[in-house]
């Protein structure tokens, strides 16, 4: 069992018994049906990567290498080029095209724009314990210049505490149980982040917060919200004291450039996750 599983799980609970419904969705699912969700607002996960608690759920199978190949095209080969995506292994931006083959001037193309990981990792040399280590997705030049899904996952705070080196991801918004949840692929993507930054400039990853402003449930996800309780309950009185938990493991030296990473580099430990894997109907 994981610390990202019991978040999971008291999230998917204060959800079904707090969340409210929304009004006039703007996603709908691919027969044309709204996509309404229940939400709650302002919830916050903490993990220390240096005490092993990598936010990884095992209720079901999290495509990781997957995730962080998302990543790369974000923040080390940054595009906004679909079929470049692709050919990078990331498949799923398709539905979001603005009809030129590019999702906007979103995500990649706005840290390309501005150079955030050169100027994070200049600042982090140049000045430790400065309090200005932002990378920011929400441009609003970049917002208005093109149509586009805004970003959901879009502002990283970087801080570096002795030998350690913390990070805290803001999330305008969230699908729960999809993408944004505890253990889910955007923490696994930006844990794996936090671990690339810094290897590359000299510190050890430690604390990595997630916040997300409004998190969801789709309705047409409740029944596997159900289903992903009952196997925590089942893991739950599986489960010895001491059981391996799953590990991201970075296998280059301190001091590798950033853009020198590649998927091969890491390895998933211990990772052993309930099967079979759910499906879940996107809201698009």
């Amino acid at each position: 069992m994981t610390k990202a599983d019991k978040y999971l799980v008291e999230d998917i609970k204060n959800i079904l018994e707090n969340g409210y419904l929304d009004e006039n969705p703007r996603p709908k699912y691919e027969d044309g049906t709204p996509a309404h969700t229940i939400s709650v607002n302002h919830v916050t996960r903490k993990y220390d990567l240096s005490k092993g608690e990598f936010p990884i759920s095992t209720l079901r199978y999290q495509a990781w290498k997957t995730g962080i190949k998302e990543i790369f095209t974000i923040y080390q080969h940054p595009t906004n080029v679909i079929s470049e995506m692709e050919e990078l292994g990331v498949t799923w931006w398709g539905p979001w095209d603005i009809g030129d083959g590019t999702i906007g001037q979103r995500y990649g193309a706005t840290v390309k724009r501005y150079d955030l990981v050169e100027n994070l990792l200049a600042d982090i040399k140049k000045d430790p314990y400065g309090r200005r280590k932002i990378m920011s997705l929400w441009q609003e030049q970049d917002l208005h210049e093109t149509p586009g899904l805004a970003p959901c996952a879009f502002l990283t705070i970087w801080n570096v505490r002795g030998k350690h080196l913390d990070m805290c991801l803001v999330q305008r918004s969230g699908d729960m149980l999809t993408a944004s949840g505890a253990g889910g692929i955007n923490e696994i993507q930006y844990a794996a982040l936090l671990m690339m930054i810094s290897k590359t400039a000299g510190y050890d990853p430690g604390v990595f917060t997630h916040f997300v402003a409004n998190e969801q449930i789709y309705d047409r996800h409740i029944d596997n919200a159900h289903e992903l309780l009952r196997r925590f309950e089942e893991k739950e009185k599986e489960e010895t004291e001491g059981t391996p938990v799953p590990e991201l493991v970075l296998n280059r030296l301190t001091g590798t450039p950033f853009e020198e990473f590649v998927l091969d580099d890491f390895t998933m430990e211990n990772y052993e996750p309930v099967k079979p894997q759910l499906k879940f109907e996107l809201g698009i």
